[in-house]
């Protein structure tokens, strides 16, 4: 007798080498964002020459990913389809709300998503919606591969979530969408502010300060700039989405891995 039982979560479990082809990206980017923090950056630098060597870093990323995963039977070609219906959804629901107050509808779909199919599909859903939003709206710049990374890591902390179910598991992923809400601004000034104020200021990077004087002053700025305003409204779409949308969005993505078989484990019993 063979009994097929779906997992809890994530439906995509992660293989060992995609543990290390999450890391090394991570690692990778995280250094991409705070490289001025340790080292001065040469004079009249911007972020406009260094943008093309993160977009080299993020996509053998996402390509290693995708073939560690598929290759350890984790993401097949129809998990591929539910990672372009998802992102293709996010791209679509981007321009609806973004430059009007910090409402950004993309963010808890990503969360969503992490939650349901793994880290690793949360952390390629995360790149390549941000993609297909830049390319939709024309939003192509230097800024591009710095919001795809901080994207990434909205989907793939969701995705590293413990288990829950029902009402504690929608409180665990409101208050997992609000905290996203405030890391991906927090990440996505980091990648500008070394080269947005100049000098002269008390919320300027300066040159050879030590890094805790320079963080201070990076926290300033992000309060100053965008925490009361971008971030917490971004936070409160986040969480209404969540609360309000989230069971069903939760319960149609399970259904259809369900359907699809993602991953379903075989176990092998005694007959009786």
């Amino acid at each position: 007798m063979i009994t097929l039982r779906q997992a809890d979560r994530p439906v995509l479990r992660m293989a060992p080498r995609t543990v290390v082809a999450l890391s090394v990206a991570s690692i990778a980017g995280l250094a991409m964002f705070a490289w001025p923090l340790v080292i001065d950056p040469p004079e009249g630098f911007s972020h406009a020459r260094d943008a093309p060597y993160i977009f080299a870093l993020i996509l053998p990323a996402l390509v290693g990913i995708l073939f560690a995963e598929m290759t350890s039977r984790g993401m097949d070609t129809k998990a591929l389809a539910m990672l372009g219906v998802l992102a293709a959804i996010g791209a679509a629901l981007r321009p609806l709300g973004a430059g009007t107050g910090g409402i950004e509808l993309v963010f808890f779909l990503l969360v969503l998503g992490g939650r349901v199919y793994g880290p690793a599909f949360g952390f390629v859903l995360g790149s390549t919606t941000l993609f297909a939003s830049a390319l939709l709206t024309g939003g192509m710049g230097p800024w591009l591969p710095f919001q795809m990374l901080a994207a990434s890591w909205v989907g793939l902390g969701a995705g590293l979530l413990p288990p829950a179910r029902g009402r504690a598991e929608i409180g665990v992923l409101a208050v997992y969408a609000a905290f996203s809400a405030y890391l991906y601004g927090f990440l996505v000034n980091l990648w500008g502010w070394p080269f947005a104020l100049g000098s002269g200021t008390q919320l300027s990077y300066v040159p050879g300060a030590a890094v805790l004087d320079n963080l201070h002053r990076f926290v300033l700025y992000t309060l100053a700039t965008s925490t009361w305003g971008w971030d917490t409204g971004r936070a409160i779409t986040n969480v209404a989405a969540v609360l309000l949308v989230g069971p069903a969005v939760l319960a149609t993505l399970r259904r259809a891995s369900r359907k699809a078989a993602f991953d379903a484990p075989v176990e092998f019993t005694e007959p009786t």
